[in-house]
């Protein structure tokens, strides 16, 4: 049986992430430090070996890198707005964490050790189709700024050390279990809630929007037959503006009404990736249509927020 950890897999897309792995049969040993967005109850029912502990802390990684065999780091700080207020523990867990990670990967002999950045890394961009792995980081927010430094880090080691780890990034994930500030969620919850579904500006900013149960498939994908050394991007090529889904949400929830708010500080205006060398190479597409994926979104929040499971809008 092989053995994988994940780092951060209590979180939204980790736990999708575990629940991919164990279906392929895989012994999963999850890392997370269980701050607000990482939960235990995302993991419930799951035969997995829950850690809880800090990236950071380079003794306990160590000892959980020296007993597998794949090591796939999604740990991070992700929330934009809070990287505006406090830059500090995103600059903390998402470069130094990936720090200790790969170097206990490169000294463990890890071959596959998969590192997951984001589509905002880039900036924002105007370039029809999305762009490539190899364009250039302009990163626009706190955030994006400390997942640059962390992916300067990957390229650094395979420089220095020519350890071959492979580099993933996605367009913007959603579905179940994600916590209730981000976007999707949080406009479910407030028109339940009392109807208010709150834009940033004139919601006229622009994501592409995958399932989270496509991108764990595709990580899953990059792990089996991924090439080490090589970076991968995973789109949904299913772009929106946050108008069209916060007004889609409303029509499916079938109330609400979406209120103005000033737009967020150094606000990207288009995210979007060329995922096309990624579909040829590892034969992956995603199965979820959009809608689709909103609908069942929209209703697991619905019943969730129903059953007392979640108790508020973010």
């Amino acid at each position: 049986m092989q053995r994988i950890l994940i780092t951060g897999g209590a979180g939204f897309i980790g736990s999708a992430t575990v629940r991919r792995f164990l279906e392929d049969g895989w012994r999963v040993t999850v890392l997370d430090a269980l701050t607000y967005a990482g939960r235990r109850e995302n993991l419930d029912g799951l035969d997995v070996e829950l850690v809880e502990g800090d990236v950071c802390d380079t003794q306990c990684v160590n000892a959980l890198v020296n007993s597998v065999d794949v090591v796939l780091h999604l740990a991070a700080e992700s929330h934009v707005s809070r990287s505006i207020e406090d830059p500090f523990p995103f600059l903390r867990t998402n470069v130094i964490g990936t720090q200790t990670v790969l170097d206990a990967c490169r000294r463990a002999g890890i071959e596959r050790f998969v590192h997951v950045s984001t589509d905002e890394v880039f900036g924002s961009t105007e370039v029809p189709g999305g762009l490539g792995v190899d364009a250039g980081l302009r990163p626009g927010n706190p955030y994006a700024a400390s997942k640059v430094a962390a992916e300067g880090v990957i390229w650094a080691a395979r420089n220095t050390h020519n350890y071959r780890s492979m580099m993933v990034r996605c367009t913007n994930n959603y579905g179940p279990r994600q916590h209730p500030e981000k976007a999707v969620p949080s406009w479910i919850l407030a028109a339940i809630t009392h109807g208010a579904v709150p834009i940033h500006g004139h919601g006229d900013a622009i994501r592409d929007w995958l399932h989270v149960r496509d991108f764990a498939a595709g990580l899953h994908r990059v792990v089996e037959a991924g090439t080490p050394g090589l970076d991968y991007h995973f789109a949904g090529r299913a772009a929106r503006t946050n108008l069209e889904v916060a007004e889609q949400v409303i029509a499916l929830l079938g109330r609400g009404r979406v209120v103005h708010l000033q737009d967020r500080p150094g606000q990207d205006m288009r995210y979007a990736l060329d995922d096309s060398t990624t579909r040829e190479a590892l034969d992956w597409a995603p199965t979820i249509s959009f809608p689709r994926g909103l609908s069942e979104t929209v209703a697991w929040y619905r019943e969730a927020r129903a059953s007392g499971r979640i108790a508020q809008e973010a």
